[in-house]
């Protein structure tokens, strides 16, 4: 494990701007998520959402819901997740949610369990919900 710590240090480089002190930190640091100086794959899936707010008669009332599913989202299952279109619309919102995961499967998991948290929401009807995988 000593090779790969300092092969990774040595890769690093540093900028002659940083202060020393900062310089011997870093240096002292291990390479995080490193094993023998490699990187696993890395799986990103990201969700889109098309919404219908029944309920909502004003912006301020849809940005309630809206604001309630994405933060509960990001609390909840530690995802990106924002209000992507229909900003400007009472009823209908868009929103994007995405998850960088070590493997597919859970992924897949944390986006089964954002599925059930949006449908399970009695003041929402999920118009369409498109899953992407990222290269």
């Amino acid at each position: 494990m000593v090779a790969a710590e300092s092969t990774c240090r040595a890769a690093r480089g540093r900028d002659r701007s940083t202060p020393s002190s900062v310089a011997a930190a870093d240096a002292a640091a291990p390479c995080a998520g490193r094993v023998g100086g490699t990187v696993g794959p890395v799986y990103v899936l990201a969700v889109e959402m098309e919404l219908h707010i029944p309920n909502a008669h004003s912006l301020k009332d849809k940005r309630q819901v809206v604001k309630a599913l994405v933060e509960g989202a990001r609390r909840r299952f530690g995802v990106a997740a924002a209000e992507a279109g229909r900003q400007e619309s009472w009823q209908r919102s868009t929103l994007g949610f995405a998850i960088v995961a070590s493997s597919a499967g859970q992924a897949e998991s944390v986006m089964d369990d954002i599925d059930r948290f949006v449908w399970s929401r009695g003041d929402v009807e999920v118009l369409s919900a498109e899953r992407t995988w990222l290269e």
